[in-house]
C-alpha cells in the first residue's frame, strides 16, 4: 500500500535565486534518501515560492519490502579441523549472523570453496524511517549562505517559522531544533486574511488549500499569470513586452501571488540611451520595458506585485514615483558625462586602484592594450607594433582610427589602430557618473560615450564586446577587434592573479576567472583562432613584468593547467567522451581549435573495427617505453626477424602521409592511415621479443617502437583510449 507525502519548510522571505536552486537540491536528496532506504516511490514534485520550499512525493510505499542477503563466511579449509568439527572462525561467524552452523551453505568461487549465511531482513514501516529522512532533509546544507537565528543551533537559508511534513493523512514526528513538523501551512502574509494555521489533512489538497488562501505554491503556474499578465498590461498600451527570460524567472520566485501592474514613465526620460532607460528600469526596480512593433522604447513599465492593493492606483503611483527619481538620476548622470569625451576619462584611470597587487586601472589598460596588439599581430589581423610604440600612445588624436582615411590606409595600420584605440578606451567609462550609478552598464556606456565622441564604429563595438560573454554560455564578440580585446583583457587578469596569488580555490573565485578562461577558450572556438594559449600566456605573464610575485615558468605552468581543466569540462559537457578528450589533451594542446578537432575524429576512429585492436598495442608500446632513453637511430642490419623488417618498412611508408595530413589538418585522415599498421604490429608483437637480451637488438626494436609511437604521440596518446 502506498501513500503521498508532503513536506514544507515555511521561512522567511528568501532571495529569488536560492529557491529554484534549493528545490532542486531537495528534490534530489529526498529522492536519493529513498532510493537508499529501499522505499519506493512514484514520483517527487518540488514546488515553493520566496517563503515556503515543498517536496510532493505520490505514492510513498508503507513499507521497505523484506530482504534476503547473503553474507561470506571463511574458507570450508579454514571452517574445520581435521576431524571436521567447526574451528573457532566458524563458530564466531554463525554467532555473529545469528545463524546454525548447519544452515550455512557452501559455495564454490573462483578463489575457493566459501560459507555462506543467508539472512531474512524484515522491512520497516516508513513511518518509522521518515522522520530521519526529513530531518537529514532540512539538516542539509543546501545554500552558499546560511543563517542562525535567536539562541537555537539550527541554520538555514532564511529564518524557519514551521515546518509541515504529512504522510497519508498523519503528521510525520519529528523536531528542527525547537520546530517541531506538524500538519500546518500558513497563507500569505497580507492577503490571506489570517495569520491562523492552515491544517492539511493530504497532499491533494495542500495546493487547493493555499491557492485559496492566495498563494500560489507551484512556479510554473506563477509564471503562466505573469508572462499572462505581461502580454495584457502591454496590449492595452499598444505595444509588446521586451523579452527577458531572466528578469521573468527572478520575479517568478520574488512573489507567490503575482499581480501584473502597468505604470508610466514621462515621454523626456526617451531622450536617453534605450539601455540607460531599460536598465535603470530592470536592474533597480525589476520592471519590463514596452516596445511599440518597431521596436522602440515605449513611456510605460510593467512591475509584478505580490499582493492586490484595496486601491492598485495607488501601488501605480508610488512605482512611478520611484522610477521617476531613478530616471532623473541617470538623466543628470548622462548629461554630465558627455560633457567630456571618452578619451579623456583615460587618464582618471590612474586614479582607480584595479587590485592592490596589480596596480591601477590605467596599468591594467596599458597591459592588455599591448597584448591585444601582440595578439593582433599574431593572427596576422592587424601590423605588429612599431619599435618606441607605446599603448597609452593609441589614446591620442594622432592614431585615432577616424584620422586615418579608411580608404587609403594600409589594412594593417587601420587594424592596429582600431585594436590600441578600443583596448586603451575600454574601461574609460569606468570613471563615468553613469557607470558608478549604475554598474551594470559598463562597457554599454563606454560605447555609446565613444560614437558621440567621434569614434569609429569598430571602436565603440570593441569597447561593448570586450566584456563578453559576461555569464557562462553568454553572447559572444562578433566583431574580431571586440573579440581579441576581450581575450587580452580576461587573459591578463587570469594571469595577474595567479602570479600574485590569487588562484580560486573550490570555494572562491573572486575575480571569476573559471567564467573567464571558459570565454576566452568560447570566443577562440567561435572565431577560429590558431593563437596557441600557450604563447599568449607568456606574452601576458612578459607585459606584467614586475607586478609577478610568482616565478613566470611556475605562473605560466598553474594557468596552463587551469586552462587544460576548463577546456576538459567544457569537452565533456558536449558529451564527448573523458577517453578522447584525454588522449588529446596528453598530446600538445595548445592550438585549442586543432585540439578540439583532433578530439572529434578520434571519436569517429573509434568506430574504426582497427581501433581497439590498435589501442592494445599502443598501450603496450607505452609500458614497454615507460622510463626507458632510446635514440631515433635505427640499424635494419640488426633485424633478426621479418616482422621487424615488416613494421619498419610500413612505418616508413605511412610517416611522410601522416605528416601530409597532420599539417592540413586532416585528422580522419591520419587515424586512417594508422590504422593501416594494424596488421604489421599485431605480428610484430606476436613474434618479436623486444627485450631481447642483446643489447643492441633490444635497444634497436626500442627505437623502433619509438617510432612508431612518433606516428601518433603530438595528435593523440591513444594508449589512454578504453575501447
Amino acid at each position: 500500500m502506498s501513500k503521498d507525502l508532503i513536506f514544507e519548510i515555511g521561512t522567511e522571505e528568501m532571495p529569488a535565486g536560492f529557491v529554484p536552486k534549493a528545490l532542486g537540491s531537495l528534490e534530489a536528496f529526498l529522492k536519493k534518501s529513498l532510493d537508499s532506504r529501499k522505499i519506493s516511490y512514484e514520483a517527487v514534485l518540488s514546488v515553493g515560492t520566496p517563503r515556503r520550499l515543498t517536496l510532493i512525493a505520490s505514492g510513498v510505499a508503507d513499507r521497505q519490502p523484506d530482504a534476503k542477503i547473503e553474507v561470506r563466511g571463511p574458507q570450508v579449509k579454514a571452517a574445520f579441523d581435521e576431524k571436521g568439527n567447526p574451528s573457532g572462525a566458524l563458530i564466531g561467524f554463525a554467532k555473529a549472523q545469528g545463524v546454525a552452523i548447519d544452515a550455512l551453505k557452501r559455495v564454490k568461487t573462483d578463489k575457493g570453496e566459501y560459507l555462506y549465511a543467508t539472512k531474512e531482513i524484515k522491512g520497516e514501516d516508513a513511518e518509522k524511517i521518515l522522520p530521519g529522512i526529513l530531518l537529514d532533509v532540512v539538516n542539509r546544507d543546501f545554500f552558499a549562505k546560511a543563517m542562525r537565528w535567536g539562541a537555537y543551533d539550527i541554520s538555514f537559508a532564511r529564518p524557519i517559522h514551521w515546518i509541515l511534513a504529512v504522510y497519508g493523512v498523519r503528521a510525520v514526528d519529528f523536531s528542527f531544533g525547537h520546530i517541531k513538523a506538524g500538519n500546518a501551512t500558513y497563507g500569505h502574509r497580507f492577503l490571506s486574511g489570517t495569520t491562523r494555521p492552515i491544517e492539511v489533512g493530504s497532499a491533494d489538497a495542500y495546493i487547493k488549500k493555499l491557492r485559496d488562501a492566495h498563494v500560489i505554491v507551484d512556479p510554473a503556474e506563477r509564471r503562466s499569470i505573469i508572462e499572462e499578465g505581461l502580454r495584457d498590461e502591454a496590449g492595452k498600451a499598444g505595444g509588446r513586452v521586451l523579452q527577458d527570460e531572466g528578469l521573468v524567472e527572478e520575479v517568478t520566485y520574488l512573489v507567490e501571488y503575482p499581480v501584473v501592474l502597468r505604470g508610466s514613465f514621462s515621454e523626456e526620460f526617451l531622450t536617453l540611451p534605450r539601455d540607460v532607460i531599460v536598465n535603470a528600469m530592470r536592474e533597480h526596480q525589476r520592471y519590463f520595458s514596452i516596445v511599440n512593433r518597431n521596436g522602440a522604447l515605449m513611456p510605460y513599465f510593467l512591475t509584478v506585485a505580490n499582493t492586490r492593493a484595496t486601491d492598485m492606483d495607488v501601488v501605480r503611483k508610488g512605482n512611478e514615483r520611484v522610477l521617476r527619481a531613478r530616471l532623473n538620476d541617470a538623466k543628470f548622470y548622462y548629461e554630465q558625462d558627455i560633457k567630456k569625451r571618452l578619451v579623456d576619462r583615460t587618464d582618471a584611470l590612474k586614479g582607480v586602484v584595479f587590485q592592490a597587487k596589480l596596480g591601477t586601472s590605467y596599468e591594467k589598460v596599458e597591459r592588455f592594450a599591448s597584448l591585444a596588439l601582440h595578439i593582433g599581430a599574431r593572427l596576422g589581423f592587424s601590423r605588429a607594433v612599431d619599435a618606441g610604440e607605446r599603448p597609452a600612445d593609441f589614446a591620442t588624436d594622432a592614431l585615432n582610427p577616424a584620422s586615418l582615411d579608411r580608404s587609403n590606409a594600409d589594412p594593417g595600420l587601420y587594424a592596429k589602430c582600431v585594436l590600441g584605440r578600443a583596448a586603451m578606451l575600454a574601461k574609460a567609462d569606468l570613471t563615468s557618473g553613469m557607470v558608478g550609478e549604475f554598474p551594470k552598464l559598463q562597457g554599454v556606456m563606454g560605447s555609446i560615450y565613444a560614437r558621440r565622441s567621434g569614434e569609429v564604429d569598430e571602436v565603440s563595438t570593441a569597447i561593448y564586446e570586450h566584456y563578453l560573454p559576461s555569464a557562462s554560455g553568454g553572447a559572444l564578440p562578433v566583431s574580431i577587434p571586440g573579440a581579441i580585446v576581450s581575450i587580452a583583457d580576461k587573459l591578463d587578469t587570469i594571469t595577474g592573479c595567479f602570479g600574485v596569488g590569487l588562484i580560486p580555490t573550490g570555494a572562491q573565485d573572486q575575480y571569476a576567472l573559471r567564467r573567464q578562461a571558459l570565454g576566452i577558450i568560447a570566443i577562440i572556438l567561435d572565431k577560429g583562432f590558431r593563437a596557441p594559449i600557450d604563447g599568449l600566456v607568456e606574452a601576458a605573464l612578459a607585459f606584467l613584468g614586475k607586478k609577478l610575485l610568482k616565478g613566470r615558468e611556475e605562473t605560466k605552468e598553474a594557468v596552463l593547467e587551469f586552462f587544460k581543466e576548463r577546456l576538459k569540462n567544457q569537452l565533456l559537457s558536449q558529451d564527448l567522451s573523458f577517453d578522447s578528450i584525454d588522449a588529446v589533451l596528453s598530446a600538445p594542446w595548445f592550438d585549442i581549435v586543432d585540439a578540439v578537432k583532433r578530439v572529434k575524429a578520434l571519436e569517429d576512429f573509434k568506430k574504426n573495427p582497427a581501433c581497439a585492436s590498435l589501442v592494445i598495442a599502443f598501450k603496450r608500446v607505452s609500458n614497454i617505453l615507460k622510463g626507458v632513453s632510446v635514440t631515433d637511430k635505427i640499424d635494419e642490419s640488426l633485424f633478426s626477424l621479418p616482422e621487424e623488417a615488416s613494421l619498419y618498412d610500413t612505418e616508413k611508408e605511412i610517416a611522410p602521409k601522416i605528416e601530409g595530413y597532420w599539417q592540413k589538418g586532416d585528422y580522419e585522415a591520419v587515424f586512417s592511415t594508422l590504422a593501416s599498421i594494424k596488421g604489421d604490429i599485431d605480428a610484430f608483437f606476436d613474434k618479436v621479443m623486444v627485450m631481447a637480451e642483446d643489447e643492441g637488438v633490444r635497444n634497436n626494436r626500442l627505437s623502433l617502437l619509438s617510432k612508431l609511437r612518433g606516428l601518433y604521440w603530438r595528435i593523440a596518446d591513444l594508449s589512454r583510449l578504453t575501447v
